[in-house]
């Protein structure tokens, strides 16, 4: 088995810092099923990475790319707030599609005989229910 070591990578990535950024990045593809580009031999993630680097088996390009998709963070979407929801006229919360602009005067609601009481009818028989004390 032969040893990698930072002067092979080195040669390949000048900066140590970034060489490690990318071996771990690669040694995180590898663990998610990746293919390898060069033969295991019984080594660990991290080191199968490091030999790929040295050996210039992968695009550093691609695996920079995945760097930095990986720790950009998208937001997340804020909940919805009570302001936004009160923006919705009311009308449609309640009654979805349905027309609710008619005129009161025309309003009817069915009762239980049968015939259609209108809203005046309805606020006279509230009055009488609470013995006219209803509030206008």
């Amino acid at each position: 088995m032969a040893r990698v070591t930072v002067e092979d990578c080195v040669q390949r990535v000048p900066n140590r810092f970034e060489l490690v950024l990318l071996a771990a990045q690669r040694a995180r593809n590898i663990s998610r099923g990746e293919e390898l580009t060069v033969g295991r031999d019984n080594d660990k993630n991290p080191v199968v990475a490091l030999r790929e680097i040295a050996d210039e088996t992968i695009e550093l390009p691609r695996i920079e790319q995945d760097l930095i998709k990986s720790l950009s963070r998208s937001p997340e979407p804020e909940p919805a707030d009570e302001e936004v929801l009160d923006l919705i006229p009311t009308d449609q919360n309640i009654f979805g599609l349905q027309d609710v602009s008619a005129d009161e005067e025309s309003a009817t609601l069915p009762t239980e005989g049968g015939e259609d009481l209108t809203s005046e009818d309805l606020e006279a028989a509230i009055e009488a229910e609470l013995g006219g004390r209803a509030a206008r």
